[in-house]
């Protein structure tokens, strides 16, 4: 039979027909009897065979090669001397092709069919069937006085006619699904399989095939939950003691397991152990249990609670499954933990913290947003840069976070550089809860650049940047780290809580800024009292950060601590520019004048410059130059003052110079000192420059606006003349001053 369809439909009508001529033509005593094992049962059919003229077998491969030699003349006389016909339905496997072929020359038309899909039945003319004990299709009464031994399963021969009509209808069923013989033979000795994607879901076909699957696999990698493994031993242990003899040998490549151990499943996983498969402890496993040789791919979504078996089974030979399913098992073995380690830990009551580093984007994006989930108090994200930020929306976790806000009442508190990017975002979690998300603003991490997230201060996860300019969370990750080690964590805890405490410091005084600009009295005495108190807390933050800096060996840990002590030199910085205005408003500024070089000033401020450029990484096509370095010039002036008014003029001008020069020089005439600093920068932008030297000119969302206010002051104060204008070229802005020059001045020339 070819396999097209008209002809499938003449064969199966040439087969029922002779089936329903034979019973119609045949008067025989109604009967049924019980035969005890399948041995008794098979002899006897093959004792009734020597009388009939039409046979139909559906039996096991291992059975037809066992009784074919002494069926074989049988079958010749009923077929070439008697012109009968049989029908044999059997698994086709490369051991039993030899009995196929005899019994194909013999004169019987035989199909495959998988082993798993198969019922076994015999029938001779339609009138005695014998069937399993497995499938029963006659009542129960009939055995149900019977004793069964042991070991022994009962057949049931019967010439009753709904029987016979029964194993007619499977049989049938059977053949129309069968493969030819020639078919199935070509196959199996070229080496190929049809290429299969199925999704089973009969309770008895599943267990066959996960039988017939599992029982010619040299290798298994499993993933499963310890439901799982509770029905693999429940129902298939046999066989995966029978993989791992061979392993022993040194045929195949053993059992892999990955599945989560904890004191209720040790016991099953050291029973595994001790026939020699190798298991991995993993925390958080995939959603789906899945299961992968060499040639198959199985999975499923259920849990199998108890070792349940699972009620649909997707399974696949489609080497594009197989291949990927082995990949993503290979990555989630590299980040397991060795099991006989994790049950150590387990009866030595160590404490059970984990900690896994996942190479694998896609885990730990997975990962990422199952702890947002479970969060039932309180989230902490810090955003290394706004694009993180944008990105992690896009996948859902602020949305997670959102909801976890909206429906449980966690608290979400957020740490990132402000951009425009995110602002609608921002605004919107902001005005539907106020109370619940809370977003504050840091300066974008350039040292260290990783997204952290704590979810109860339990667990965290740590997700290196590896390229902020990607669109994709899995294109811009590197490595992630999950821990719920209680160390670890409150850690991360206590950076969070650093850098909150100090925008909270920050964002107080920009709130005073702004309010301070509308009432000037209420200004100056604010911010007097507001510098000097925050003088007494920004030290001791500075020298604990310094300490415990000193301290740390981990290169992350002392990362982090950076970002602390830069913030709080920041800060620091800040309430020296207050008191600065305080003292220039109340005109108390003093100056402690002396003799000194300007030329090792300006070379002392570039130093420090280039030294900041490296360690930021902003400005790396930067060029920092000083035109006329050569020629001394000494001046009689307050030496720390001109050195804040030359490193903040520097500071603007790299800040606004990401690419090209920035060029100093200094020049002495007969009554002057000139300092000019020219960059290619980005200018001074037309809203700025009518008030480029009042306070709060400033557009940048790190700066304050109050340095060139203050450098303008120190300038005037020493009798000097300040400027800034855009260049005419329209690339970049010069800012210069000018100072009187002494009669020590003049004595260099």
């Amino acid at each position: 039979m070819t396999g097209d369809h008209n002809e499938k439909s003449v064969d199966i009508e040439r087969i029922d027909n002779g089936l329903t001529a034979n019973l119609s033509r045949t008067s025989m005593d109604v009967s049924t009897f019980i035969i005890k094992g399948r041995k008794r049962a098979l002899k006897e059919a093959y004792n009734r065979s020597l009388n009939v003229n039409h046979s139909y077998y559906c039996i096991t491969g291992d059975e037809l090669v066992k009784s074919y030699k002494p069926f074989l003349p049988l079958l010749q006389d009923q077929v070439l001397c008697r012109g009968g016909s049989s029908y044999i339905i059997t698994n086709i496997e490369k051991d039993t092709i030899y009995a196929v072929k005899d019994l194909t020359a013999a004169g019987a038309e035989i199909k495959h069919i998988e082993i798993s899909a198969l019922r076994t039945s015999i029938i001779y003319d339609d009138t005695v069937a014998y069937f399993s004990i497995i499938e029963p299709v006659i009542t129960q009464s009939a055995t149900e006085n019977v004793e069964q031994t042991e070991g022994e399963d009962l057949w049931v021969g019967s010439t009753e006619l709904s029987v016979v009509q029964s194993a007619k209808k499977h049989f049938l069923s059977d053949w129309t699904n069968a493969v030819p013989a020639t078919e199935r033979i070509r196959e199996v000795e070229e080496g190929t399989e049809p290429i299969f994607t199925k999704v089973l879901s009969n309770p008895d076909e599943i267990f066959s095939h996960m039988k017939h699957v599992i029982g010619i696999a040299s290798k298994r990698l499993l993933c499963s939950s310890s439901g799982g493994m509770q029905m693999v031993y429940d129902n298939f242990f046999d066989l995966y003691e029978r993989i791992l003899e061979k392993y022993r040998k040194g045929e195949g490549d053993g059992v892999r397991w990955i599945t989560t151990i904890d004191q209720d499943n040790k016991d099953l996983v050291n029973v595994f152990l001790n026939i020699g498969a190798q298991i991995r402890h993993l925390r958080n496993l995939p959603p789906m249990n899945f299961a992968v040789d060499n040639r198959y791919f199985h999975a499923t979504i259920e849990r199998m609670e108890g070792g349940k078996m699972m009620r649909t089974l997707l399974t696949s030979n489609e080497p594009i499954y197989v291949d990927h399913y082995n990949s993503i098992f290979e990555e989630l073995w590299k980040n397991g933990i060795d099991a006989s380690q994790r049950i150590r830990d387990i009866e030595e009551g160590v404490h059970l913290a984990d900690i896994e580093v996942f190479q694998s984007a896609s885990r730990a994006r997975q990962v990422y947003l199952d702890i947002v989930k479970q969060a039932t108090k309180e989230v902490l994200f810090i955003f290394p840069t706004p694009n993180a930020f944008v990105r992690q929306y896009k996948i859902g976790a602020i949305s997670l976070a959102e909801k976890a806000a909206k429906e449980h009442n966690v608290i979400v508190r957020i740490l990132m550089p402000a951009n425009k990017l995110a602002n609608e975002t921002i605004q919107h979690l902001k005005q539907n809860y106020p109370h619940r998300i809370e977003i504050r603003y840091i300066e974008q991490m350039s040292d260290t650049k990783a997204t952290i997230l704590v979810v109860d201060r339990r667990q965290s996860l740590v997700m290196e940047l590896r390229d902020d300019s990607r669109t994709t969370f899995d294109e811009a990750i590197g490595l992630s780290t999950y821990s719920n080690s209680k160390a670890g964590v409150l850690s991360y805890v206590a950076i969070f809580e650093n850098l909150w405490k100090q925008t909270e410091l920050y964002e107080d005084i920009k709130e005073a800024h702004e309010q301070l600009k509308m009432h000037d009295v209420m200004q100056k005495e604010f911010i007097n009292v507001a510098a000097h108190e925050l003088r007494t807390p920004i030290q001791p933050i500075l020298g604990i950060a310094d300490t415990l800096r000193s301290k740390q060996t981990d290169r992350q840990q002392q990362d982090y601590l950076d970002v602390i002590v830069r913030n709080a030199k920041r800060l620091q910085r800040l309430t020296e520019d207050i008191l600065d205005i305080t003292r220039i408003e109340s005109k108390s500024l003093g100056l402690k004048k002396e003799v000194f070089n300007l030329v090792e000033i300006i070379l002392n401020a570039i130093a420090d410059s280039k030294n900041q450029i490296a360690k930021d990484r902003n400005n790396i096509n930067l060029k920092l130059e000083f035109l006329n370095p050569e020629e001394d010039i000494f001046i009689e002036a307050d030496k720390g003052r001109i050195n804040q008014v030359i490193s903040n003029l520097l500071s603007n001008a790299i800040k606004f110079t990401k690419d090209g020069t920035v060029n100093i020089s200094a020049v002495l005439s007969k009554n002057e000192i000139l300092v000019s600093i020219i960059d290619t920068g980005t200018g001074i932008d037309s809203e700025i420059l009518p008030r480029l030297f009042t306070k709060f000119s400033t557009k940048s969302i790190t700066g304050t606006g109050l340095g060139l206010f203050i450098s303008k002051s120190i300038i005037e104060a020493h009798g000097g003349k300040i400027w800034g204008k855009n260049n005419s070229n329209n690339r970049g802005a010069t800012f210069a001053f000018s100072l009187p020059a002494s009669k020590n001045d003049k004595n260099q020339l």
